[in-house]
């Protein structure tokens, strides 16, 4: 009886050892320089497409008026 006893009982320590490298794992960093981290940090937001440049239709929309205007001007001066 006292072997059954003896047995659950180391057991029991094993699974809490176990548990408490688990524990202390989750506190760990994985890298280890700020570099490294901002690194992944942008290569992850990248991958979201955070970065990615709006298309805006400003610039075409600019360069029409712009072209408009030339060619009212030139039409009312001629």
């Amino acid at each position: 009886m006292e072997t059954i006893r003896s047995h659950n009982a180391q057991a029991a320590l094993m699974s809490l050892e176990a548990a408490a490298v688990s524990a202390r794992g989750g506190f760990a960093c994985m890298f280890s320089t700020s570099d490294e981290y901002e690194t992944a940090l942008i290569m992850e937001r990248r991958a979201q497409g955070r970065y990615a440049t709006p298309r805006s239709r400003l610039p075409l929309a600019m360069f029409a008026g712009c072209t408009l205007v030339v060619a009212v001007t030139v039409l009312l001066f001629s």
